[in-house]
């Protein structure tokens, strides 16, 4: 595969298409992106950038027809121009129709209760109205939780329930899929990663801490705070679920642990992860080289601790639109075992992710207490216009 070296086509320019890319630099693989934005954070790094949307069935058709392999970096792209790929014996991972699955959470939820896979107690319904009659009936209880099918992402497309104002203010319009309202002691994420060879490796669980407003992680811990039994434990079910998937690359898996020990299968990404950014720094083998690595057949890498670590999430500050400036970043990048990674954003906005930051220390406790002193040390503000 390396000489020549395979063609990689990526469907998404984002800042995980970029990692990816600086990861493929390491072996100089050649990889082609297609993304809508001219300027994408993977535009400078990559073989060749094709501006163009990879919703639109022909231009997703004729950018794979060039490609050995193609993947993803996000979910949302046609999947019927997938189908006709792999028909016509083109290498897809992941594969169409886990793809078609995951785009739905309603699929989703679905998917995990034909495969035994533990999950929230769930009901698929057509609309808004649908969902409102069948609480007024006593059906469905309050508090619940509330996600359209399709489109949702970064805490977007989620509503939590909990009153009768709630439900009246709060409820999402459209297909939607609800979920038992589950007593939660923590929410982690383990990331998996399976070849065509049927190897798989998981990385160890993450402990993921959510902004309260945005509600999108603002900061993970490597290792989670977990027993080792139920470490294991959450390691085996990704496992599970990767398998049954059928998938190669990688599948970031989020999880509850519950107040009474269960674990449940939150949703799924097949792709390089939010969760996982840590692992460029922190793990013997990045996220973005093992998605390399599976999707091209290769055998996979070393997915142990090198030492623990935080992953900062760098968000737009609130009340902020336009041209994007960077705040504390020079006084960061004075502090030993930090490592700011900036995407290239070029406008921010509420919440945004505009980058992160890794974390390291010899123990978790003082990563913990590092995080926690920097965590609001960068900002990103706006340009006067």
């Amino acid at each position: 595969m390396f000489y020549p070296p395979l063609k990689i086509g990526l469907l998404g320019g984002g800042q995980l298409g970029k990692m990816l890319c600086q990861a493929a630099a390491d072996w100089h693989l050649d990889i082609a992106v297609l993304d809508p934005t001219p300027d994408a954070p993977a535009a400078r790094l990559c073989r060749e950038f094709v501006v163009g949307d990879f919703r639109d069935y022909e231009t997703v058709l004729a950018f794979g027809q060039r490609s050995d392999v193609l993947t993803v970096e996000i979910e949302q792209v046609n999947v019927q121009a997938l189908y006709a790929l792999e028909r016509a014996g083109k290498t897809v991972h992941p594969h169409a129709r886990a793809l078609e699955i995951i785009q739905d959470k309603g699929k989703q939820k679905v998917f995990y209760a034909e495969n035994g896979i533990p999950t929230a107690a769930f009901e698929l319904f057509k609309d808004e109205e649908a969902l409102l009659r069948a609480v007024r009936s006593g059906r469905w209880r309050l508090p619940l939780v509330q996600k359209t099918r399709t489109a949702g992402y970064d805490g977007r497309g989620v509503a939590v329930l909990r009153t009768p104002e709630d439900l009246e203010t709060k409820r999402l319009s459209g297909p939607c899929v609800v979920e038992a309202f589950v007593p939660v002691r923590t929410e982690i994420a383990v990331i998996a990663a399976r070849n065509p060879a049927d190897e798989v490796v998981v990385f160890p669980p993450v402990e993921m801490d959510f902004h309260p407003e945005a509600n999108l992680v603002e900061m993970l811990l490597c290792p989670a705070r977990l027993s080792p039994l139920e470490a294991a434990e959450a390691e085996v079910l990704a496992e599970r679920v990767v398998r049954a998937f059928d998938l190669c690359g990688l599948l970031a898996v989020e999880m509850f642990l519950t107040q009474d020990g269960r674990l449940l299968v939150n949703e799924v990404a097949p792709r390089p992860h939010n969760s996982g950014h840590h692992t460029i720094e922190a793990a013997a083998t990045s996220q973005f080289q093992q998605h390399l690595r599976a999707i091209c057949g290769l055998p996979l890498g070393d997915t142990s601790l090198r030492m623990p670590a935080a992953m900062l999430n760098v968000l737009g500050a609130p009340d902020f639109f336009g041209p994007a400036r960077y705040e504390g970043v020079e006084a960061l990048l004075a502090e030993p075992g930090v490592y700011l990674h900036l995407y290239g954003k070029h406008t921010t906005a509420p919440f945004r992710k505009m980058g992160h930051i890794t974390v390291t220390a010899p123990t978790l406790e003082e990563v913990m207490a590092k995080a926690r002193r920097i965590r609001d040390q960068v900002r990103v503000v706006s340009l006067p216009q």
